[in-house]
């Protein structure tokens, strides 16, 4: 990495954001929740179930087609053409009882200069439920799901452009807040502003190496472990 992301944000590199866009899982939310342990459960049942897999052999190859494929709803969708509104509705049926109200993290995304996008790979209703539980779903303009992507997920790029062209957003003058590093990169080569959100412990969570920040990592402007602290701590007048 030629030159590390910084991690205390500097209101003079977000003074021209119009367009501040939020990754859901992992980003709004932070990593210790875990909620994707029950949609990762829910997967590899729905594969066991589709395949008549043992839940070993339903779970590797929904690791593959989220490897090979961005998602394992796009994996599934290709090889066995399944109907996605199935697949995410049973993915997502879960408790969202773990994301409890965080009114300061409201407060600063609505604080800030422009409009706020939600933008996920998961659906509409996950990410209104997830939302809806953090009380921060009213701070946003709009969300852009995976069914908006014709179900192509990040990190395409033919996705990223969907979401700009739909939404008329001048990436330039845009900021994206993300968990994966592979999901910045098409961000930053459109001229957006990259943040990474890390989880506060790394001791603590299990991830695979690619989720990780690496040295080759060169397109994340800044990191944090504190989404909210992160915007409180840019001053705008």
């Amino acid at each position: 990495m030629e030159k590390s992301p910084r991690t205390a944000p500097d209101t003079r590199d977000f003074a021209h954001i119009r367009d501040w866009v939020f990754d859901l899982d992992n980003t709004l939310y932070p990593h210790r929740v875990n909620l994707f342990a029950q949609i990762d459960k829910n997967m590899t049942a729905y594969v066991s179930e589709l395949l008549q897999l043992d839940p070993v052999e339903a779970r590797a190859l929904q690791k593959r087609y989220y490897h090979e494929h961005g998602t394992t709803l796009q994996g599934l969708m290709l090889h066995y053409g399944i109907d996605p509104n199935v697949f995410l509705e049973r993915a997502h049926a879960i408790d969202y009882s773990a994301l409890l109200p965080h009114p300061e993290l409201g407060e600063a995304i609505k604080a800030l200069p422009g409009r706020k996008f939600i933008f996920t790979n998961g659906s509409v209703k996950h990410a209104e439920a997830a939302a809806g539980a953090l009380g921060i779903l009213d701070n946003f303009d709009d969300i852009f799901d995976i069914v908006a992507a014709d179900y192509v997920p990040k990190p395409a790029g033919a996705t990223y452009d969907k979401f700009a062209s739909l939404h008329r957003v001048d990436t330039k003058n845009a900021a994206m807040f993300e968990d994966l590093p592979r999901n910045l990169e098409v961000p930053k080569a459109l001229g957006m502003r990259t943040i990474l959100l890390v989880p506060r412990n790394l001791d603590e969570v299990l991830m695979e190496r690619w989720e990780v920040l690496s040295d080759e990592d060169d397109h994340i402007d800044y990191v944090t472990d504190d989404l909210a602290g992160f915007l409180s701590g840019l001053q705008f007048d």
